[in-house]
């Protein structure tokens, strides 16, 4: 039981990271090195994350510096920039890649707040099923303790587990959800302050 819990927990935690970084690339107007984390660059022939092949630097709060350690990528980096969703336009000199963060409209903030919504949902979702995960493993190990092909009296027997207060996998899902929550309240909260 205790290793399904384990399991359980580390995957919780898992999708809860996930979701911060889901949360990170959104952008909010201000420069963030991490607005470029899903950025892979041909590099070579082979797909390298922007962060493998340049320095990703913020000088200013609106401005990002790209530093590639190859000049001879430069372009492919402007490129695979420009492809992306990000809506943002880099500009070339020869040595390094600045892009100009724009400032949001409000609509576009609103915008953004839907899409961070559903993106909470899609990381409560993952809770959720990681839930319903370790319900259905515990289940079978509950199913498993039983005396000649019938099943034991108690918990075991019944159809649905009860969801007490004392539920371990229940309290561990509220406490997930609850972070995912939070993390959107924060995210919220940076995508409406003008």
């Amino acid at each position: 039981m205790q290793d399904v819990l384990r399991d359980a927990e580390a995957r919780m935690r898992k999708a809860v990271e996930t979701t911060a970084n889901n949360f990170a690339r959104v952008q909010t107007g201000r420069a963030s090195a991490a607005l470029l984390d899903g950025i892979s660059v041909n590099y070579y022939g082979t797909k390298s994350p922007l962060n493998q092949v340049a320095t990703v630097t913020t000088p200013e709060p609106r401005l990002l510096v790209i530093q590639p350690w190859d000049k001879t990528i430069i372009k492919d980096i402007e490129k695979a920039i420009t492809l992306s969703d990000l809506g943002l336009n880099p500009n070339n000199d020869g040595n390094v890649i600045r892009i100009q963060v724009p400032e949001l409209t409000t609509e576009r903030r609103e915008d953004l707040t839907k899409h961070a919504g559903k993106l909470a949902e899609e990381g409560r979702i993952a809770v959720r099923n990681i839930r319903r995960d370790a319900n259905n493993s515990l289940r079978k190990l509950e199913g498993s303790e039983t005396s000649g092909g019938r099943k034991a009296k108690g918990r075991g027997g019944d159809k649905k587990r009860a969801r007490g207060d004392d539920d371990p996998v229940q309290q561990m899902t509220d406490k997930y959800i609850d972070q995912i929550s939070q993390l959107l309240q924060s995210k919220e909260n940076e995508l409406l302050e003008l």
